[in-house]
């Protein structure tokens, strides 16, 4: 009976452990964030010297909603609060998909923008559409996946990390602002699933395959970069732009 009453003691101390983890990963993406939109957007916001339209301030709402979102979640669930979690879960779903529609929005207005302000030309205007509509496609199904495996948790989970992921490279771009180089940035985002892996590796002694996938459409999201420039997008994407401004 001791041996019993130990091992679910150090199960459920595993358990516990486990779920901080998760609780880690947010406050870390949410840091980045943070750090990565402050030289453009969180810092003069803060010193009142920001001139955004209010479909910025929109989006940066319902995009920091979601990572603060994602802390509580991770919180609550490494609680046990799992009846919490759930109806959180279900606001989660509306919040996740306003993130989705206003991310494809906003991959339309910000280049327009910038082309309008004249920090960036018609090319690189058309060019940098491809870099928040390929973050959307790539946060986009990992999120509808979790929502529709949301009573798997082991998988739902995982999605959602890496979901937040995906988007979370908009902060990486954004970093070179503040003198990280894309390379580096580039390696930090990679940095995090590779975190997730070791961790899988040393509690479950195997790899969970949904990570593979978001690693893989990782991949085709770095690619898109040297392609945004090439003319093969660019004759798609300057008729859009020039509809739009």
């Amino acid at each position: 009976m001791a041996e019993l009453a130990t091992q679910a003691v150090s199960s459920r101390s595993g358990t516990g452990v486990r779920r901080r983890f998760y609780v880690g990963m947010a406050v870390v993406l949410l840091l980045m964030i943070v750090v990565g939109f402050w030289p453009s957007y969180f810092g003069p916001l803060l010193r009142g010297a920001t001139q955004a339209p209010w479909v910025l301030h929109v989006h940066g709402a319902i995009f920091m909603g979601w990572m603060f979102l994602l802390v509580a979640q991770t919180v609550v669930a490494a609680q046990g609060k799992i009846s919490l979690h759930r109806k959180l879960g279900n606001f989660g779903i509306g919040l996740g998909s306003l993130v989705f529609a206003m991310g494809l929005l906003i991959s339309f207005v910000a280049p327009v923008m910038t082309y309008n302000a004249g920090t960036r030309t018609l090319d690189e205007a058309a060019a940098f559409l491809l870099i928040p509509l390929g973050d959307m496609a790539l946060f986009g199904p990992l999120f509808f996946a979790a929502v529709a495996y949301r009573r798997k948790s082991e998988l739902h989970k995982r999605l959602m990390i890496l979901a937040t992921i995906a988007i979370a490279f908009a902060a990486i771009f954004r970093m070179q602002a503040i003198g990280v180089p894309l390379g580096v940035g580039l390696t930090m985002w990679f940095a995090l699933p590779a975190i997730c892996i070791a961790y899988d590796l040393k509690n479950r002694g195997r790899i969970h395959p949904v990570y593979w996938i978001g690693i893989a459409g990782m991949i085709v999201a770095v690619l898109r970069l040297p392609f945004s420039s090439t003319e093969a997008w660019l004759s798609v994407s300057r008729p859009i732009i020039e509809a739009l401004i």
